[in-house]
């Protein structure tokens, strides 16, 4: 099997949870190591990687492939020259900070013939796969609307200083806002409209921190919901048909065992615990009907396999740069709407 040399640009919680294990695990990935700047911390997981110094040291390195997971705002000066350096990129969400900064980056990915994708990679959460099969099925009749949260209880400033001041990149809006409007572009495509409320909640933010954000369909609407107040938690899914209705939790399992130091597999991996499957309740050959409905497993593998075989076969990525530049669309739009206070036309 080919061998995609592949380096980190950090090794905080993203590089340590959510890129190295795959990388490490999948046959067709040689991780070369991680830019750290302060402490060295990657050899101590994997002895046989290297600790680089600075970013021209990974640039200058024989690795094929860079994953740009810096802080948002960080994003495109570092992915432009990843790309100008001949390599291919994923970059972790939000894209950019800007939709002008996507469409560069998309344009000299094309223009160098390079791979660069987006780490958007809760389209491979176990809830989402199965909200999608839901409305694969179509038993839901005619949709009327839907509503996604990504809440948490946390009124606790982020130590991060990137995530609490005020920058181009911080605020919920572009850390789990891209999520869930990713997800939203994934399932439904691309809406008319955009209608937004962005405020501050917790005590001494000063970066947005509740969302909730209306897209306009021709024949639905989606709502996109988030905050830092939530102690009991809402279904994250929440859809409505001329049928029926299904909801589902947030219960993918696949960070918080991440955070624990387990290891992905091929076989058990993202299986979630009974007790958090969705709920359909609809009408299916005249018949009225309301049931559990297994859960699919989650695996952000995938996600990775897919980079994989869009490098060595020349096949699309798992989540396009294009794909990312729409969700930079709807998050400017939604900055327009909230302070202009109206309905943003896309």
């Amino acid at each position: 099997m080919q061998k995609i040399k592949t380096a980190l640009l950090s090794y905080g919680m993203s590089g340590k949870v959510f890129h190295a294990p795959f990388l490490d695990f999948h046959e067709g990935f040689e991780l070369l190591g991680s830019w750290e700047r302060s402490k060295q911390l990657i050899q101590l997981d994997y002895p046989n990687v290297k600790s680089f110094a600075t970013l021209e040291e990974v640039l200058q390195s024989d690795a094929d492939l860079i994953i740009v997971n810096t802080p948002v705002g960080t994003h495109f000066e570092y992915a432009k020259q990843v790309l100008l350096a001949g390599k291919h990129a994923v970059v972790e969400k939000a894209f950019t900070t800007t939709v002008a900064e996507a469409q560069e980056l998309t344009s000299l990915a094309k223009e160098k013939g390079l791979k660069l994708s987006v780490f958007q990679n809760r389209r491979w959460d176990s809830d989402l796969k199965t909200v999608r099969k839901v409305l694969a099925e179509k038993t839901l009749g005619e949709l009327v609307e839907a509503e996604f949260h990504f809440d948490r209880y946390n009124p606790i400033l982020s130590p991060k200083g990137h995530k609490e001041t005020v920058n181009s990149g911080a605020g919920i809006l572009k850390d789990l806002g891209p999520h869930i409007i990713d997800q939203t572009l994934y399932l439904f495509g691309f809406p008319q409209s955009v209608f937004a409320d962005i405020r501050v909640t917790r005590e001494h933010s000063l970066v947005d921190d509740w969302i909730d954000i209306l897209l306009y369909y021709p024949d639905f609407r989606v709502r996109l919901k988030a905050s830092f107040f939530v102690r009991e938690a809402n279904p994250a899914y929440v859809i409505h048909g001329k049928k029926g209705s299904f909801m589902k939790s947030r219960g993918d399992v696949q960070e918080d065992e991440l955070k624990l130091g387990k290891k992905p597999n091929l076989t058990s991996w993202g299986t979630e615990a009974p007790g958090q499957e969705g709920l359909l309740h609809t009408e299916i050959d005249g018949e009225i009907i309301k049931e559990k409905v297994p859960t699919l497993q989650g695996d952000y593998y995938d996600y990775f396999d897919s980079v994989y075989q869009s490098i060595v076969n020349d096949l699309p990525e798992p989540v396009t740069a294009q794909e990312g530049t729409h969700v930079m669309q709807i998050i400017e739009a939604a900055i327009q709407s909230n302070e202009q206070k109206k309905v943003i036309q896309l």
